[in-house]
C-alpha cells in the first residue's frame, strides 16, 4: 500500500530523513517511533505530498507521489499533530467542504457524518464555528474528515494527543476496522504502550535514519517496546 524507498530530505546541510526505506502493506497498522526531531513528521509530510524530497521514491498503491500527486492524495488522508482547520467555518461546513473535494456522494457523506459525529459525540456541535472548538473537538473533527472518503491509506502524526479516553478507544477501533477491510495506517506516536498493543509493525527512527523495524514481536522480543526504544536511543 505504501512503499518508501531510500527517502532523503535535507534542510540545508542537515538531513532530517536519511535514506529511509519502509513497506506498509494493506491490512497493517504501522507505528513510527522516535524522539522529537528524529524525522517522523518530515517523513509523514513527504508521504502526504506536503513536502518535496531530495532523493528516493514514495509509492502509494503503486503510484508515485512525485509523478501522480493528485491520484495519491485522493487515495489517502492525513491528520497532522496540530489540526489547522478553517476556524471561520462551522464543523458541518468543513466536513461538506472536504466531502466536496473528494467527490463523496450526498448519501454517503450524510451517513458517514451522522455515524462518526454520533460516535465522537460531536453531532450537536457541528453547527458551531470551529473557532469555538476545544483542541480535542478539533482533533475529533479532523478524524471524521479523514474517514469521510473511505481512504485506502491514513497518515497520522500523534493522533491521540488531545483525545479523551473514550475518543482514543474509538479511534483505535476505527483504525483496526479500516485495516481489516484492506486499508493501511502509518502513524507516529510517543505513547509507546498504545503502539505496543495496537500496531502490527513498528519502525524506530533516530536522527533521520531507521535503526530497527519489523513486527512488534521482532522489534521488542521479550522486552517492552519502551525498554527497547530507550536502549536503542542510548546507543
Amino acid at each position: 500500500m505504501l512503499r518508501i524507498e531510500n527517502l532523503t530530505k535535507a534542510y540545508g546541510e542537515k538531513k532530517a530523513v536519511d535514506d529511509l526505506s519502509l513497506n506498509i502493506r494493506s491490512g497493517e497498522i504501522y507505528g513510527f517511533i522516535g524522539h522529537n526531531g528524529a524525522g517522523k513528521t518530515t517523513t509523514l509530510k513527504c508521504v502526504a505530498g506536503i513536502l518535496g524530497y531530495d532523493a528516493g521514491e514514495i509509492l502509494i498503491d503503486g503510484m508515485s507521489v512525485k509523478d501522480q500527486p493528485v491520484k495519491c492524495k485522493s487515495a489517502l488522508a492525513y491528520i497532522p499533530d496540530n489540526p489547522d482547520l478553517y476556524d471561520f467555518m462551522s464543523g458541518i461546513k468543513y466536513l461538506n467542504f472536504v466531502a466536496d473535494i473528494f467527490g463523496v456522494s450526498a448519501q454517503d457523506r450524510q451517513e458517514r457524518i451522522r455515524r462518526y459525529g454520533d460516535l465522537f459525540e460531536l453531532t450537536s456541535d457541528l453547527a458551531q464555528p470551529i473557532s469555538a472548538y476545544s483542541h480535542g473537538m478539533k482533533q475529533k473533527l479532523a478524524i471524521i474528515a479523514a474517514w469521510l472518503h473511505s481512504p485506502k491509506l491514513i497518515i497520522m502524526d500523534e493522533p491521540f494527543v488531545g483525545l479523551d479516553p473514550k475518543a482514543s478507544h474509538l479511534l483505535k477501533e476505527m483504525m483496526r476496522e479500516l485495516c481489516d477491510n484492506g486499508g493501511a495506517i502509518f502513524f507516529s506516536t510517543h505513547v509507546l504502550e498504545v503502539a505496543e498493543k495496537l500496531c502490527d509493525k513498528v519502525a524506530i527512527i533516530k536522527q533521520g535514519r531507521l535503526i530497527k523495524s519489523g513486527t512488534m514481536e521482532e522489534v521488542k522480543g521479550d522486552d517492552s517496546l519502551e525498554e527497547v526504544f530507550l536502549e536503542l536511543e542510548a546507543e
